[in-house]
Protein backbone atom coordinates (compact mmCIF):
# COMPACT_ATOMS: atom_id res chain seq x y z
CA UNK A 1 0.00 0.00 0.00
CA UNK A 2 1.20 3.50 -0.86
CA UNK A 3 0.08 6.24 1.53
CA UNK A 4 0.15 9.97 0.83
CA UNK A 5 0.13 12.45 3.73
CA UNK A 6 -0.56 16.12 3.01
CA UNK A 7 0.20 18.96 5.43
CA UNK A 8 -0.14 22.71 5.00
CA UNK A 9 2.84 24.22 6.82
CA UNK A 10 6.56 23.71 7.34
CA UNK A 11 5.97 23.25 11.08
CA UNK A 12 3.67 20.30 10.39
CA UNK A 13 6.00 18.89 7.74
CA UNK A 14 8.90 18.92 10.20
CA UNK A 15 6.81 17.09 12.80
CA UNK A 16 5.82 14.32 10.38
CA UNK A 17 8.72 13.84 7.99
CA UNK A 18 11.04 12.37 10.60
CA UNK A 19 8.37 9.88 11.69
CA UNK A 20 8.29 8.08 8.33
CA UNK A 21 11.21 6.37 6.64
CA UNK A 22 9.18 3.82 4.68
CA UNK A 23 9.30 4.62 0.96
CA UNK A 24 5.62 3.74 0.70
CA UNK A 25 4.69 6.77 2.83
CA UNK A 26 4.98 10.13 1.05
CA UNK A 27 4.71 13.29 3.16
CA UNK A 28 4.32 16.55 1.24
CA UNK A 29 3.43 20.16 2.03
CA UNK A 30 0.68 21.81 0.00
CA UNK A 31 0.56 25.30 1.51
CA UNK A 32 -2.21 27.02 3.45
CA UNK A 33 -5.78 27.30 2.19
CA UNK A 34 -8.25 25.51 -0.06
CA UNK A 35 -6.64 26.19 -3.44
CA UNK A 36 -3.19 25.09 -2.28
CA UNK A 37 -4.73 22.02 -0.66
CA UNK A 38 -6.62 20.97 -3.80
CA UNK A 39 -3.59 21.54 -6.00
CA UNK A 40 -1.37 19.63 -3.59
CA UNK A 41 -3.77 16.69 -3.50
CA UNK A 42 -4.09 16.60 -7.30
CA UNK A 43 -0.32 16.76 -7.70
CA UNK A 44 0.20 13.96 -5.21
CA UNK A 45 -2.35 11.76 -6.99
CA UNK A 46 -0.84 12.45 -10.41
CA UNK A 47 2.77 11.98 -9.29
CA UNK A 48 2.54 9.14 -6.77
CA UNK A 49 -0.82 7.37 -7.34
CA UNK A 50 -1.35 6.73 -3.62
CA UNK A 51 -3.88 4.14 -2.48
CA UNK A 52 -4.88 6.40 0.42
CA UNK A 53 -4.50 10.10 1.21
CA UNK A 54 -4.39 11.48 4.75
CA UNK A 55 -4.67 15.14 5.66
CA UNK A 56 -2.67 15.83 8.81
CA UNK A 57 -2.03 19.03 10.70
CA UNK A 58 -3.55 21.24 13.34
CA UNK A 59 -6.99 22.82 13.70
CA UNK A 60 -9.14 24.86 16.00
CA UNK A 61 -11.36 22.72 18.20
CA UNK A 62 -14.99 22.95 19.23
CA UNK A 63 -17.03 21.23 21.92
CA UNK A 64 -16.93 20.85 25.67
CA UNK A 65 -15.21 17.48 25.34
CA UNK A 66 -12.43 18.67 23.01
CA UNK A 67 -9.13 19.93 24.41
CA UNK A 68 -5.78 21.10 23.10
CA UNK A 69 -3.63 18.22 21.81
CA UNK A 70 -6.69 15.99 21.31
CA UNK A 71 -7.11 14.62 17.78
CA UNK A 72 -10.21 14.97 15.63
CA UNK A 73 -10.70 12.31 12.97
CA UNK A 74 -13.02 13.27 10.13
CA UNK A 75 -16.23 11.32 9.83
CA UNK A 76 -17.38 13.89 7.26
CA UNK A 77 -16.20 17.23 5.90
CA UNK A 78 -17.78 20.42 4.60
CA UNK A 79 -16.90 24.02 3.79
CA UNK A 80 -17.86 26.71 6.29
CA UNK A 81 -17.42 29.49 3.72
CA UNK A 82 -19.34 28.13 0.71
CA UNK A 83 -22.94 28.91 -0.17
CA UNK A 84 -24.27 28.38 -3.68
CA UNK A 85 -27.81 29.56 -2.93
CA UNK A 86 -31.05 28.34 -4.45
CA UNK A 87 -31.32 30.41 -7.65
CA UNK A 88 -30.05 27.66 -9.95
CA UNK A 89 -30.85 24.60 -7.88
CA UNK A 90 -30.97 23.50 -4.27
CA UNK A 91 -27.82 23.26 -2.20
CA UNK A 92 -27.20 23.46 1.51
CA UNK A 93 -24.80 25.77 3.29
CA UNK A 94 -21.28 24.39 2.93
CA UNK A 95 -22.02 22.44 -0.26
CA UNK A 96 -20.53 23.06 -3.70
CA UNK A 97 -23.42 22.63 -6.09
CA UNK A 98 -23.27 19.30 -7.91
CA UNK A 99 -21.15 17.69 -5.19
CA UNK A 100 -22.22 15.91 -2.00
CA UNK A 101 -23.57 17.99 0.89
CA UNK A 102 -20.68 16.59 2.90
CA UNK A 103 -17.67 14.52 1.92
CA UNK A 104 -17.55 11.25 3.82
CA UNK A 105 -14.37 9.72 5.17
CA UNK A 106 -13.54 6.34 3.67
CA UNK A 107 -15.39 3.72 5.80
CA UNK A 108 -12.43 1.35 6.10
CA UNK A 109 -10.07 4.15 7.11
CA UNK A 110 -12.59 5.53 9.58
CA UNK A 111 -13.10 2.12 11.15
CA UNK A 112 -9.36 1.73 11.71
CA UNK A 113 -9.07 5.28 13.03
CA UNK A 114 -11.84 4.84 15.58
CA UNK A 115 -10.16 1.71 16.95
CA UNK A 116 -6.82 3.41 17.67
CA UNK A 117 -7.63 4.36 21.26
CA UNK A 118 -6.10 1.25 22.91
CA UNK A 119 -2.84 2.08 21.13
CA UNK A 120 -2.90 5.78 22.01
CA UNK A 121 -4.30 5.84 25.54
CA UNK A 122 -2.42 9.05 26.40
CA UNK A 123 -4.28 11.02 23.69
CA UNK A 124 -7.99 11.53 23.11
CA UNK A 125 -9.48 10.85 19.67
CA UNK A 126 -12.76 12.45 18.63
CA UNK A 127 -14.51 11.27 15.45
CA UNK A 128 -16.62 14.04 13.96
CA UNK A 129 -17.29 16.73 11.40
CA UNK A 130 -14.40 18.92 10.22
CA UNK A 131 -15.28 22.18 8.47
CA UNK A 132 -12.88 24.06 6.22
CA UNK A 133 -12.57 27.62 5.01
CA UNK A 134 -10.09 30.28 3.98
CA UNK A 135 -10.09 31.98 7.36
CA UNK A 136 -7.75 31.59 10.30
CA UNK A 137 -10.17 31.69 13.21
CA UNK A 138 -8.64 33.99 15.81
CA UNK A 139 -11.76 35.45 17.40
CA UNK A 140 -14.71 34.13 19.35
CA UNK A 141 -17.11 36.02 17.07
CA UNK A 142 -15.86 34.23 13.95
CA UNK A 143 -16.00 30.86 15.67
CA UNK A 144 -19.56 31.52 16.83
CA UNK A 145 -20.52 32.39 13.26
CA UNK A 146 -19.08 29.11 11.94
CA UNK A 147 -20.58 27.01 14.71
CA UNK A 148 -23.91 28.70 14.09
CA UNK A 149 -23.98 26.87 10.76
CA UNK A 150 -22.26 23.69 12.01
CA UNK A 151 -22.94 23.26 15.74
CA UNK A 152 -21.76 19.65 15.68
CA UNK A 153 -18.34 20.47 14.14
CA UNK A 154 -15.40 19.17 16.16
CA UNK A 155 -12.67 21.03 14.27
CA UNK A 156 -12.18 23.99 11.93
CA UNK A 157 -9.26 24.09 9.50
CA UNK A 158 -8.21 25.55 6.15
CA UNK A 159 -7.48 22.48 3.98
CA UNK A 160 -9.23 19.19 4.80
CA UNK A 161 -12.48 19.58 2.84
CA UNK A 162 -10.61 20.75 -0.26
CA UNK A 163 -8.41 17.65 -0.15
CA UNK A 164 -11.53 15.56 0.45
CA UNK A 165 -13.20 17.10 -2.61
CA UNK A 166 -10.18 16.34 -4.78
CA UNK A 167 -10.03 12.76 -3.52
CA UNK A 168 -13.78 12.35 -4.09
CA UNK A 169 -13.42 13.48 -7.71
CA UNK A 170 -10.36 11.29 -8.27
CA UNK A 171 -11.74 8.24 -6.39
CA UNK A 172 -8.97 8.07 -3.78
CA UNK A 173 -9.86 6.99 -0.21
CA UNK A 174 -9.37 9.88 2.22
CA UNK A 175 -9.40 10.73 5.90
CA UNK A 176 -8.22 13.71 7.96
CA UNK A 177 -6.43 13.72 11.33
CA UNK A 178 -6.31 17.14 12.99
CA UNK A 179 -4.47 17.87 16.21
CA UNK A 180 -6.28 20.55 18.20
CA UNK A 181 -3.92 23.50 18.62
CA UNK A 182 -6.42 25.95 20.10
CA UNK A 183 -10.05 26.31 21.19
CA UNK A 184 -11.19 29.66 19.72
CA UNK A 185 -14.18 29.97 22.05
CA UNK A 186 -11.83 29.67 25.04
CA UNK A 187 -9.03 31.81 23.60
CA UNK A 188 -8.04 35.41 22.88
CA UNK A 189 -6.02 36.48 19.83
CA UNK A 190 -4.90 32.87 19.10
CA UNK A 191 -2.61 32.77 22.15
CA UNK A 192 -3.31 29.04 22.59
CA UNK A 193 -2.23 28.43 18.98
CA UNK A 194 1.13 30.12 19.54
CA UNK A 195 1.62 28.29 22.84
CA UNK A 196 0.90 25.00 21.08
CA UNK A 197 3.82 25.42 18.70
CA UNK A 198 6.10 26.89 21.34
CA UNK A 199 5.53 24.29 24.03
CA UNK A 200 3.53 21.15 23.18
CA UNK A 201 3.57 20.45 19.44
CA UNK A 202 6.28 17.81 19.77
CA UNK A 203 4.82 14.29 19.67
CA UNK A 204 1.34 15.68 18.86
CA UNK A 205 1.34 13.87 15.51
CA UNK A 206 2.06 10.39 16.88
CA UNK A 207 -1.54 9.29 16.25
CA UNK A 208 -1.04 9.80 12.52
CA UNK A 209 2.07 7.63 12.74
CA UNK A 210 0.22 4.92 14.69
CA UNK A 211 -2.60 4.97 12.16
CA UNK A 212 -0.23 4.57 9.23
CA UNK A 213 1.53 1.69 10.97
CA UNK A 214 -1.83 -0.07 11.30
CA UNK A 215 -2.56 0.45 7.61
CA UNK A 216 0.79 -1.00 6.58
CA UNK A 217 0.44 -4.17 8.69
Amino acid sequence: MKIGIIVAMDKELQQLQHLFTDGNVIVEKCGIGKVNAALGAAEMINKHQPDVIISSGCAGGNGDDVNIQDVVVSTELAYHDVYCGTAIGHSVYGQVQGLPERFQADPMLLDKATHLSPLTSHLSIHPGLIVTGDWFVDSKDKMREIIGHFPEAKAVDMESAAIAQTCYLRHVPFISFRVISDIPLRDTDASQYHDFWNTIAEHSFQITKTFVEQLLK
